[in-house]
């Protein structure tokens, strides 16, 4: 069996989570993925405004829809979008 990943948005920068547990907060797994990353580092340099305006903004994407701070995470891989930035 393949698994599914769903098409990557333009203009997108794309972080793929892999869990060994579910969590129950998007926020602050995302975000540790985000420093830990080493791609875009206008993106790991971002503060926790920035961070939050994402959210509310609707820019974090998790499957096409759009998450919230408190979305809670499957354990396994999950593919998180961020919309304004790119992969390079």
């Amino acid at each position: 069996m393949q698994d599914f990943i769903p098409p990557q948005p333009a203009k997108s920068f794309r972080i793929v989570l892999e869990l060994n547990r579910s969590e129950k907060r998007l926020d602050t797994v995302l975000l540790a993925a985000i420093k830990a990353q080493n791609e875009d580092l206008n993106l790991r340099e971002i503060t926790r405004t920035k961070y939050k305006e994402l959210f509310n903004s609707g820019k974090i994407l998790i499957k096409g829809q759009k998450a919230t701070p408190s979305s809670s995470v499957a354990k396994g891989i999950t593919y998180v979008d961020i919309l304004g930035y790119k992969n390079k």
